[in-house]
């Protein structure tokens, strides 16, 4: 009863003059929460002690059409035999006069015995009969020594108008108001809990959330009691469900039913909500919802229309019937909608809802998920284009949503994503996919890879066009892919995919720019070799301005193709992990994967095979759990073809017996996944099915137009598992082959090619061949191939009698082995030597001699490195743009300096200690 002194006096007055020996009428009101039935608990204590008879009734909601049923608790509660029993007619609903009177009578025969305090709770519910007995006895008791206390909630009135009209005209009536508790009694009642804070920020945190009710006050105390003290806030913090909301729900349930359903329009209203919407919402008058907002706001549970908690609001929704719930936001979008509502205030009910108008809300649903893409809300967006997928009745509107959403879901599951696009595509094939979407569909399928998929729609869309009369067979197609960033024209000229035929009538997707027609399964094309530079400017050029959305996710995997491809993949990888840290920021797991993946294939273009299998690793995480789709076979690639290298056989079965998707070998994720499978083959000596899996290659990547060695040198893996088989005639057929291709310019095909020569080659010529094999991969900066060319050197040098040059090319391929991680180099270098012992690090080759580096000029070291390699003076003279002489002047000093007399003695270690050669 704090800061109630006022209304403390009155009760005593009215109690004292029940005493006396007058009747009195107390009338208590009060917003739901703030102390009625306390207050009318206090009374009924003061009676007892003060000796007078009790009697007391509670009105409720559920009795409230049951004739008498507040009187009947007010005759059992009074002494046995002192009141009389209602009759069978009067249960009924027939109140006579004479039953009233003879109520009365006995009313007053009881209180010559003891002062009566009859006390009524939640006059409100109580039933019409039970109120005209109460107002006839309120008439005719006036001298006797009766106390009448009603308690009525503030808002919420009897149903009979003219009850309280009629108590006002009493002379012995008082009024009663019990208010909200201010901040300072909000502070006095925080004083009463011991361990409570008791500063001005809690305090006001208190008065903010419970409005002062202090039934509300006394549930958020509590509840911030009950938590244990590790969980506590510094503020005042209810949980939906917790005390202080379930204080709410029967603060409004006690306010009765009008109140409730307002509270409940304005919960799912929310931030929208107004008197004149939730009338409408309601289908009540504007006045009736002022009256239950007024409500509301007296018992501190809003303020103006919005909850003082956003707990109140999810409390009340869980509260609800599921049925209830869905119509009132169903009623709440249509309402919106007509307003002009914002789309995703309306899509928000819509999906609350799980129902959709088809005329309207499809559209308010549509948009909705491109203002949350916009957002980075890609489940929202996601949300609700399924709903809208779900509520369209038009098919073609159908197919165009569900495009649409797999390029939506790609964000967050390739999986799913590529499982939404099976409905277009099963429209595609019974003819019901209209043209305008085909080449939506066609982009989609490309930037996922299934170029089969992709070629099957653009044939359709060929046909069809041709049917209409707009172009011939097998023309251009207008599928506009974007800029390629591997031309020169890449700065602002469009690139168009088309359809053609190979020679053996196979369709190849084509990559066209201007007239030049360039092969490519669609966007995976990379620049030619030539142009490299140029393209690399280009891609770098975009990279700097690109923004990643959902358009332009796969140009800037072109942009990173195009470096990763060239001659310096390392330019991609700052790109990369930008983008990377961008998606895994705007939690966008799918993205995220798919930059991860990318950073992998650079890691295994630089030799880091540890990193490599982390970033494929991470790819994988991103993934839902079991994921099946066919994007989840490229990181497994990576790890397939890392753990093969690192002679890790057993984890690289393991990955290998992970199911494949039936639709991988139609998705360019096939190459790298056969590449890794027939690495693996070649590994574990199984040389027909590595055979199988490079030749595999070779014909996807030539029915696709990605025949690149830059990309999948299939055909420097078929030759070596050929070496193997014993067919080197037709293995230096493939290498001579890939050597005559344009990719050759690349440092790294052919360092890879020259090194799969060497082993076809006579004896005598492997260690020039190697020793080029070994100036290109060095250019490039692959320590994996690296390694494998000069493991192969050494070997070449122990070949022709060379073995002090062996030995050291030989440490120096093992070390450079043990970097990357590859025990296969190792153990094929120093047979023996186990993972954990290292040849002696005074190794010349491996720690650079300081001494001879200091002696020789930059031109001589250049000669001494290639004369060491085995070049003969005119291949030095022909690669460093000298005469032959210069040459053999510069040899004469180098073996005078470094005191030796022959080819054979030039140390190997020089290179390691000089720029790059020219």
């Amino acid at each position: 009863m704090i800061d109630r002194s006022m209304e403390l006096e009155t009760l005593d007055s009215a109690i004292a003059g029940c005493l006396s020996g007058s009747s009195r009428i107390v009338f208590v009101e009060g917003p739901s929460g703030c102390g009625k039935s306390e207050f009318i608990e206090n009374i009924a204590e003061r009676a007892e002690k003060s000796g007078a008879t009790l009697l007391r009734a509670v009105g409720s909601d559920r009795e409230r059409a049951v004739p008498l049923g507040a009187l009947r608790q007010l005759i059992t509660s009074a002494p046995a035999g002192t009141l009389p029993q209602i009759t069978p007619a009067e249960s009924a609903g027939l109140v006579r006069v004479e039953a009233m009177h003879e109520f009365c009578a006995a009313l007053r025969r009881l209180s010559t015995q003891s002062p009566v305090v009859v006390c009524v709770d939640d006059l409100q519910h109580v039933d019409d009969s039970t109120l005209q007995y109460l107002l006839y006895a309120a008439r005719r008791t006036r001298s006797a020594r009766i106390l009448l206390v009603l308690a009525e909630s503030l808002h919420e009135h009897t149903s009979d108008p003219v009850f309280g009209t009629e108590l006002l005209r009493l002379p012995h009536f008082e009024r009663v108001r019990l208010e909200r508790l201010d901040r300072a009694g909000v502070a006095e009642l925080a004083q009463g809990y011991a361990g409570l804070p008791q500063g001005d920020v809690f305090i006001d945190g208190l008065y903010a959330i419970s409005g002062g009710n202090p039934l509300l006050l006394r549930a958020l105390v509590e509840e911030h009691r009950a938590t244990p003290p590790a969980h506590r806030s510094a503020l005042p913090s209810p949980k939906a469900g917790g005390p202080f909301t379930q204080a709410v729900l029967t603060c409004l349930h006690r306010g009765g039913q009008a109140t409730v359903r307002l509270a409940e329009a304005l919960a799912v209203l929310r931030g929208a909500g107004s008197v004149e919407s939730a009338g409408r919402l309601l289908g009540t008058s504007e006045a009736a919802a002022s009256q239950a907002v007024h409500a509301l706001n007296a018992a501190g549970i809003a303020d103006g229309c919005g909850f003082r908690h956003p707990a109140v609001g999810a409390a009340i929704l869980h509260a609800m019937e599921p049925a209830d719930r869905a119509a009132l936001h169903r009623d709440a979008a249509c309402l919106l909608h007509s307003i002009g509502a914002p789309s995703p205030v309306v899509a928000a009910h819509l999906l609350a809802a799980g129902d959709a108008d088809a005329r309207w809300g499809v559209a308010a649903l549509r948009d909705a998920a491109e203002q949350a893409l916009a957002d980075d809300d890609v489940s929202q967006a996601v949300a609700c284009l399924t709903l809208a997928h779900q509520t369209c009745t038009d098919d073609q509107r159908g197919s165009a949503i569900k495009i649409r959403l797999a390029a939506v879901t790609w964000r967050v599951d390739p999986g799913a994503a590529e499982e939404h696009t099976w409905e277009p595509l099963v429209a595609l094939r019974a003819g019901r996919l209209a043209e305008s979407h085909m080449t939506s569909l066609a982009r989609l399928l490309l930037t996922q890879g299934r170029v089969d998929e992709a070629t099957e729609v653009l044939d359709r869309l060929a046909d069809v066009r041709e049917e209409g009369g707009g172009h011939a067979p097998n023309a251009m197609r207008g599928t506009t892919v974007g800029a390629q960033f591997g031309y020169p024209a890449a700065t602002g000229s469009r690139a168009v995919v088309s359809i053609s035929k190979d020679a053996d009538g196979a369709p190849t997707v084509t990559l066209t720019e201007g007239a030049a027609a360039r092969p490519a399964a669609g966007m995976w094309t990379v620049p030619a070799t030539a142009e490299g530079e140029v393209a690399a400017a280009a891609a770098e050029r975009f990279l700097q301005t690109a923004v990643l959305t959902d358009t332009t996710i796969e140009p800037i995997g072109q942009a990173l193709r195009t470096l990763v491809h060239g001659d310096r993949p390392d330019r991609a990888m700052p790109w990369c992990q930008s983008f990377l840290e961008e998606a895994d920021r705007r939690n966008a797991p799918g993205w995220k994967a798919a930059f991860a993946q990318a950073q992998a294939v650079i890691m295994i273009r630089q030799g880091n095979l540890r990193a490599a299998e982390e970033y494929a690793t991470m790819a994988l995480d991103c993934l839902p759990e079991k994921n099946s789709s066919v994007f989840a076979c490229a990181p497994r690639s990576i790890l397939i073809y890392t753990a093969t290298a690192q002679g890790r056989h057993g984890a690289a079965a393991r990955q290998l017996n992970h199911p494949v998707p039936d639709g991988l070998f139609r998705t360019v994720y096939a190459l790298s996944y056969l590449r890794a499978r027939g690495s693996y083959h070649l590994a574990t000596n199984c040389f027909h099915a590595a055979l199988s899996d490079f030749l595999e290659v070779g014909r996807l990547a030539r029915r696709w137009g990605l025949d690149r060695a830059v990309v999948v040198p299939w055909r420097s893996d078929a030759a070596e598992a050929l070496v193997h088989l014993g067919d080197r005639q037709q293995a230096e057929q493939l290498v001579m082959e890939q050597l005559a291709m344009g990719d050759a310019r690349n440092a790294r095909v052919r360092g890879v090619s020259l090194r799969v020569r060497a082993a076809i080659a006579e004896v005598s010529q492997r260690p020039r061949l190697l020793a080029e094999a070994v100036d290109e991969l060095r250019k490039y900066g692959d320590r994996l191939e690296l390694s494998r060319a000069l493991s192969d050197l050494g070997q070449a040098f122990q070949a022709v009698g060379e073995p002090a040059r062996a030995s050291m090319v030989t440490r120096r391929a093992w070390h450079l082995a043990k970097e990357c991680g590859i025990e296969s180099v190792r153990e094929r270098s120093l047979p023996g030597h186990h993972s954990r012992t290292a040849p002696a690090q005074e190794d010349p080759l491996w720690t650079a001699d300081s001494e001879a580096d200091a002696k020789l000029s930059d031109s001589e070291k250049r000669v001494a490195v290639l004369a060491a390699y085995g070049y003969t003076n005119r291949e030095i003279a022909l690669k460093l743009y000298v005469t032959v002489s210069t040459v053999e002047q510069h040899l004469t000093r180098v073996y005078r300096k470094l005191n030796i007399t022959r080819r054979q003695e030039l140390p190997m270690n020089l290179q390691l200690n000089m720029a790059e050669i020219a």
